[in-house]
């Protein structure tokens, strides 16, 4: 006789658990994963000198190194929005390239990054090494975790961290 009723309070408080888990309204982090590399930008003015790389990354004792497939960089450029708050962007080339190596594993630690490569012509380009420290960043929030990222540049000057957008 009482069955109902309890069936009845214990529903209720399990759906206000479950709503009262998702957090306030607005709040859902995004179901993404970060990926785990090294992401390299050879710069406009450095491009043309650029044919090929072999990029090496070392961190916490662990090496990973492989040639690394350049390809034409861009710029997005806002397309702006439309009446129903759809908005878009488009990709423009800005004369870079950019390769990326994938790790196995990205931590906040230092790592030594080394790049080397070669000429349009064949010859050898300078070897390049930065031992630097990935950024971290909280895209979305605090409440969703850090997303680490290690960025370099290579131009004429030599191999420099990416300065952290935002």
């Amino acid at each position: 006789m009482h069955k109902p009723g309890l069936l009845l309070a214990l529903t209720t408080a399990l759906i206000s658990a479950l709503i009262s888990a998702c957090g306030p309204a607005g709040s859902a982090c995004p179901a993404i994963a970060q990926a785990t590399a090294v992401s390299i930008t050879v710069s406009a003015g450095y491009s043309p000198k650029v044919a090929a790389l072999h990029v090496r990354a070392c961190q916490d004792g662990t090496c990973k190194e492989s040639d690394v497939e350049l390809r034409p960089g861009s710029t997005s450029v806002d397309a702006g929005c439309s009446r129903e708050g759809a908005c878009s962007a488009t990709a423009s080339p800005n004369g870079t390239k950019t390769a990326v190596l994938m790790l196995d594993t990205l931590t906040e630690s230092p790592m030594t990054v080394t790049v080397s490569g070669a000429a349009p012509e064949g010859t050898a380009l300078p070897v390049r090494t930065l031992e630097f420290r990935p950024q971290v960043a909280y895209p979305f929030g605090e409440q969703c975790g850090k997303v680490l990222s290690a960025s370099v540049v290579l131009d004429d000057a030599g191999l420099h961290q990416q300065p952290a957008s935002g």
